[in-house]
């Protein structure tokens, strides 16, 4: 298990090698600014996806990136 601070060192790096500097500190910014919640958006996004459906998916995607890595 990782450290909070290593998970919020490896989420600035993911969202700056993403967007680049610029727009990733304006996504921090939004986030800050905006009353967000997150699991009405994470709805709202795949509404006609069912919660199985998007885990099937999100396993698929590390499996994938996985065996493009030789893991």
């Amino acid at each position: 298990m990782i450290t909070d601070t290593e998970i919020k060192q490896k989420g600035i790096k993911a969202l700056i090698a993403e967007l680049g500097n610029v727009q990733a500190e304006r996504f921090i910014s939004l986030i800050i600014r905006v009353p967000f919640d997150y699991t009405k958006w994470q709805r709202d996004l795949w509404p006609e996806e069912s919660v199985e459906s998007l885990s099937k998916k999100a396993m698929e995607a590390v499996r994938e990136k996985n065996e493009k890595q030789g893991v």
